[in-house]
């Protein structure tokens, strides 16, 4: 089984604990990103940088990953055509995307979008910490479990 990450907006806390993942579990891990990163140094890790361009990490990550493995990602829009291709998503912070959220995730970042762009609200994520690293590594190995089952 494969497990993607969608690398340019993944945390490196996030990416560490895939990696530790995939080596006591046995999994490939494909980082995928629009501009060169760091890649661990294990034979299990393959990056792909993708030609720049609009969604170009996403259309590639939508087009190679296959029903039954993991994508990391934070991008609600890039997660719903993920579902609906049958791949399992989970965000960073250890939120997963499924059929039942998605409608509300993506009114919410639509919303938020909105907002935003009226100056309303400010932008970003709260800070990457222990209680979000810890969140994402239960919800990393309850996904992970249930897919290898299958």
């Amino acid at each position: 089984m494969r497990v993607w990450i969608d690398a340019d907006a993944c945390p490196k806390a996030a990416k560490d604990l895939i990696v530790k993942f995939a080596l006591k579990r046995k999994l490939e891990v494909v980082m995928v990103a629009g501009q060169p990163q760091i890649k661990p140094a294990f034979a299990c890790v393959r990056l792909i940088v993708v030609p720049s361009g609009m969604d170009a990490a996403d259309d590639y990550l939508v087009d190679n990953a296959e029903p039954g493995e993991l994508v990391i990602c934070s991008d609600v829009p890039l997660a719903d055509r993920l579902i609906k291709k049958g791949v399992a998503a989970l965000d960073p912070r250890g939120r997963e995307f499924d059929e039942r959220n998605m409608g509300e995730r993506l009114a919410v970042r639509n919303l938020f979008t909105e907002l935003r762009e009226q100056g309303q609200v400010g932008g970003g994520q709260a800070p990457y910490g222990e209680r979000e690293k810890q969140a994402f590594a239960n919800a990393l190995d309850r996904i992970l479990g249930r897919l290898s089952k299958r």
